[in-house]
């Protein structure tokens, strides 16, 4: 598997839509995040009229012999709610007390912001390589689960070294199961089907805001494949003789594309987001922005406009706003000239027809 093509793209499609400018939670941007990649739990899947889905699924052709095998990787975010609570009475709170407290919606501890938000942690299930022959006879089936936890972290302020706050970090519990099949529909062809399923149980999903929802949801779902001893096939532009099997390939909530340099077939990403075959970050893009739709430039000239006020709001709501915020304040000019006068993609334009 091309690891190196493939983890830049990854983490983009990850991360977009996880917080975006002007990078508050209070903002209107950011208070429904997460519409792309997002695998539900069934009951509230079959409750909705809507299309949250509690299934993903990914088909891709491959073209391979005897041991040809398959790699795959299952990657997603697991919310995490952070809640801030007030303690009641500072002065009779000691390291290792147990501290009465009130939630709030802020709380301002040594010039710092402390605000309500939900976190994020990076998953991935590694699955190991399986034999396209012995797919074809026997299905695999696994199950992946991860427990419920909740933290507790002490806001201490630095003069009276008192405990004037708590963070409190909960995530509720995660079940699923991957699905892998395949069949030959011609000779040295295989059409490998990879399918997500949420399995997560709650109360009354009729009862739950979409927030409630999301910590049992797998976000920001997407796959990625490696093939040894084979190829894939593209599903953009596959081979006229393939064209017809390409097509049967059923994709849902996601859409595979071949990554690396032109003309490498060893890896594919199954993205929530419609990408082209071999997809490029930009050399010139500093950092993630959490916003691929958007331009670098742009979004960095409005995060520098950005109130002082704003700008700190920003930098204790979220570590990796935080990371944005002083990485584009330190960017140079010649930096943001890149940004802004690159050309690429040039070709030469033909004779206009008359």
């Amino acid at each position: 598997m091309n690891t190196q093509s493939v983890d830049a793209l990854a983490k983009a499609v990850l991360y977009e839509g996880y917080m975006l400018y002007p990078y508050r939670p209070p903002s209107v941007k950011n208070r429904q995040r997460f519409n792309f990649g997002v695998i539900y739990p069934r009951g509230w899947s079959e409750n909705q009229a809507g299309s949250d889905i509690w299934t993903m699924q990914t088909e891709v052709l491959v073209e391979g012999a005897l041991f040809t095998a398959l790699e795959l990787q299952i990657r997603f975010l697991q919310l995490v709610n952070r809640s801030v609570g007030k303690v009641s009475d500072v002065a009779t709170v000691a390291a290792g007390d147990t501290a009465e407290y009130q939630l709030v919606p802020s709380l301002e501890v040594n010039g710092e912001i402390f605000l309500p938000w939900q976190e994020a942690i990076e998953r991935v299930v590694r699955v190991a390589p399986c034999n396209l022959d012995a797919l074809v006879a026997q299905p695999v089936e696994l199950s992946l689960s991860f427990a419920a936890e909740q933290s507790i972290e002490p806001i201490w302020t630095k003069v009276e070294n008192q405990m004037a706050g708590i963070l409190i970090r909960e995530r509720a519990a995660l079940s699923g199961a991957i699905e892998i099949s395949a069949i030959s529909p011609l000779p040295g062809i295989f059409r490998v089907s990879i399918r997500i399923k949420n399995l997560a149980t709650s109360d009354d999903h009729r009862q739950l805001t979409r927030a409630h929802v999301l910590m049992r949801s797998l976000v920001s779902a997407h796959t990625v494949l490696g093939v040894m001893d084979g190829k894939f096939i593209s599903l953009l532009e596959p081979p006229a003789y393939l064209a017809e099997v390409a097509s049967a390939c059923q994709n849902s909530g996601t859409w595979p594309v071949l990554v690396g340099q032109p003309g490498q077939y060893d890896t594919m990403l199954s993205s929530p987001i419609i990408l082209y075959d071999y997809p490029q970050i930009a050399p010139e893009s500093p950092g993630d922005l959490f916003d691929g739709t958007e331009i670098d430039e742009i979004l960095a000239l409005r995060i520098m406009t950005l109130t002082d006020d704003e700008k700190r709001e920003m930098r204790h709501s979220d570590e990796r706003a935080r990371k944005i915020l002083e990485r584009t304040e330190g960017l140079s000019p010649e930096h943001l000239l890149k940004l802004h006068s690159t050309l690429r993609d040039m070709h030469p334009v033909g004779k206009e027809t008359p």
